[in-house]
């Protein structure tokens, strides 16, 4: 794909005079992925198109002032304040808006799964430049030669997580239609901030502690560096069930409770999977990664709208050799009790856990981008993110809906992602980054053993 190198950047700043000021941000939000997580949705021209590709860039830039109004938080810039610690100042700088033109058309893109291609098409974030000179969002809007766009939106993670960054979309998606605000964005971060004092925690949270090293290895920094690849994989309707029914079989023997849900069963089934790629020995000690929200979870749920991370990530620990010669239903149940912790107790231990830290900088992932400190969930573990229930299809701006919506890129082994189909036909898609060396192994025993 060729991609016009003339590209047009600019930043866009609210319709309307903001709150200013500094805003202190949860433990939540500053920990984990704080960097920038891409997507991209793909349109095609169609009968639903409703305005000239021409004035598809300022339809989007005008809906995009008026929704950086009450969503104001985006527009402004993040301070580091010392001890790993990150402040959100509210000053309206605004977001970087790209347009860009493809010598490509749609269908030169085949099944829009993510490839090298896609680097042209998403913003680029330069983690060399000072975080308080980087925009909070980057949009870029290409237009291929058969009319088609697609939209691609880059968005800091220290801000909103996944769950936020989709109420932002779909709210821009409805001004850009002419319909009001549906859900009001709910600013105040005082509902997940640490307790004063924070109380010394009464549970261990495995999930701040470094996971398992390879047998041998006094640290991760060889496997680190080694290349890795991403791939797209398909589990039909059919496939889903039968993993469920497998991995529900000693449980329904037993009577013991509700059954596993998909998302338990599939990253029971990755994470068996990885560990055969890989080729671990028995007794690798092996750790997955489970994102929990924590929304609907707390003695009082957040609010509706609440714009800022709301997630924890929880751990599930095995050995290898157990994941790998017990059935499914036991890496499954590992899952399950890890996501079983996710109590209103232990949400809020965990914050009181990290205010009483020093600093915070080990906990976040910035400082893995080419180092060896941040958490990193490669070779022996895994993390597996769920967009399941999220609702992350049909963001019509006016002109219909996507042809297709995903992840941008994956750039650390042992990232995944298990998506929904679009279609809703009951298929999921997994997203997965591992070593080159492990993945045509890795998706031989992920469909051989259905």
């Amino acid at each position: 794909m060729k991609i016009y190198l003339s590209l047009c950047s600019y930043i866009v700043k609210p319709a309307k005079p903001t709150w200013t000021g500094r805003v202190s941000l949860s433990e939540l939000d500053q920990i984990g992925t704080i960097t920038y997580v891409p997507t991209i949705y793909f349109y095609k021209p169609s009968p639903n198109w409703l305005t000239p590709s021409n004035d598809v860039v300022n339809d989007l830039k005008d809906s995009l002032r008026d929704v950086l109004v009450p969503f104001y938080l985006l527009a402004g810039r993040l301070h580091w304040i010392g001890r790993g610690r990150l402040e959100l100042e509210c000053n309206a700088m605004g977001v970087m808006f790209t347009e860009a033109e493809s010598e490509s058309k749609l269908e030169d893109l085949g099944d829009f799964l993510p490839s090298s291609e896609y680097k042209y098409l998403i913003p680029n974030v330069d983690y060399t430049v000072p975080i308080h000179d980087l925009p909070l969002l980057l949009v870029q809007l290409t237009k291929f030669q058969c009319g088609g766009i697609s939209l691609s939106l880059t968005i800091s993670h220290a801000v909103v997580d996944g769950q936020s960054a989709l109420h932002f979309m779909s709210e821009w998606a409805r001004i850009a239609r002419g319909e009001p605000l549906g859900v009001v964005p709910f600013l105040d971060r005082k509902v997940l901030r640490a307790r004063d004092p924070p109380i010394a925690s009464q549970f261990h949270h495995a999930e701040f502690d470094l996971p398992p090293l390879l047998l041998g290895q006094l640290n991760n920094a060889e496997e680190r560096k080694k290349k890795a690849t991403v791939a797209m994989l398909r589990l039909t309707k059919v496939q889903v069930e039968n993993l469920k029914n497998v991995a529900n079989e000693e449980r329904i023997s037993t009577d013991s409770g509700r059954g596993y849900t998909r998302y338990e069963t599939l990253s029971g089934h990755v994470w068996r999977s990885v560990c055969k790629a890989r080729g671990h020995n028995p007794e690798q000690p092996t750790a997955l990664g489970v994102c929990v929200d924590s929304r609907k979870r707390m003695q009082s749920p957040l609010p509706d709208g609440y714009l800022g991370n709301a997630t924890l990530n929880v751990i599930a620990v095995s050995h290898a050799g157990e994941l790998m010669s017990k059935p499914l239903g036991y890496a499954a149940r590992k899952i399950r009790e890890a996501i079983e912790t996710m109590t209103n107790a232990y949400v809020r231990s965990a914050i009181d856990f990290l205010k009483n830290q020093p600093n915070l900088t080990r906990f976040q992932d910035i400082h893995a981008l080419g180092g060896t400190e941040g958490p990193f969930y490669g070779n022996p573990n895994i993390g597996v993110v769920s967009w399941l229930t999220l609702p992350i299809y049909g963001l019509d701006f006016g002109w219909g809906k996507e042809i297709y919506m995903g992840p941008g890129t994956h750039d650390f082994d042992g990232d995944s992602l298990l998506l929904p189909s679009p279609n809703g036909d009951g298929s999921v898609i997994l997203a997965i980054c591992l070593q080159v060396a492990h993945m045509e192994a890795f998706k031989k025993y992920f469909y051989e053993d259905i």
